[in-house]
């Protein structure tokens, strides 16, 4: 598990004015919920949440450094403003490094797939799996390789690499990638077949231009 630090600032429990106030100043406000069960908000400089969040998933232990006292977190929430595209607001869950815990992981494919090359399409059904493990133990993320998966064959849960201190939980039958061939588009025309009149009957139609005497 590599450590993400974060520095916070404390802060009082502010109005909605107060929080527009942090936000035009570059700041986040945010929360964290810490073990004894109270609420601690806290204040985060926005371009150093950016950068030091970057590649962070709800399963990435956080050191969330406030003064002289620090929480280890996991992120739970993190509220946006669509149109601007900044993060109004985050939640902070603090976790026990000393208790096995649950979370969901996400799941990266790597690689283009054998099948694919020759024409399939690949299907990634589960994007998350659930697992339990110690914090230090958490993965970030688990990838896995589809570069020789062929078409029609398929990746499971149970295929997934992973270390002896992390225990699955979600089911091993899963699907987690699998290549399909496209079925081609079949146009089936209708022949309209004229029944021509049987053979040797004599038609009365006469010749165009032609007269009879």
């Amino acid at each position: 598990m590599s450590q993400h630090v974060l520095n916070a600032g404390a802060r009082a429990v502010s109005n909605k004015g107060a929080l527009h106030a942090l936000r035009r100043e570059g700041k986040i406000p945010a929360v964290v919920y810490n073990r004894q069960g109270r609420c601690v908000p806290v204040t985060l400089d926005a371009l150093e949440f950016a950068k030091g969040t970057k590649g962070v998933s709800e399963s990435t232990i956080v050191k969330l450094v406030v003064g002289k006292d620090s929480y280890d977190c996991l992120i739970k929430d993190r509220q946006l403003d669509w149109l601007r595209g900044v993060v109004k607001h985050v939640d902070f869950f603090e976790v026990d490094l000393n208790v096995e815990m649950r979370a969901k992981v996400s799941i990266h494919l790597i690689g283009v797939p054998l099948g694919v090359r020759e024409g399939g399409i690949l299907e990634n059904p589960v994007h998350e799996i659930e697992v339990e493990c110690f914090p230090k133990d958490m993965p970030e993320k688990f990838e896995v390789d589809v570069t020789n998966l062929q078409a029609n064959h398929s990746v499971h849960v149970r295929d997934i690499v992973h270390g002896p201190s992390v225990k699955i939980l979600s089911s091993p039958d899963q699907v987690v990638a699998l290549v399909k061939y496209a079925k081609a588009e079949v146009v089936v025309e209708e022949e309209v077949v004229e029944v021509a009149a049987e053979e040797g009957a004599e038609t009365d139609a006469e010749a165009p231009g032609t007269e009879t005497k």
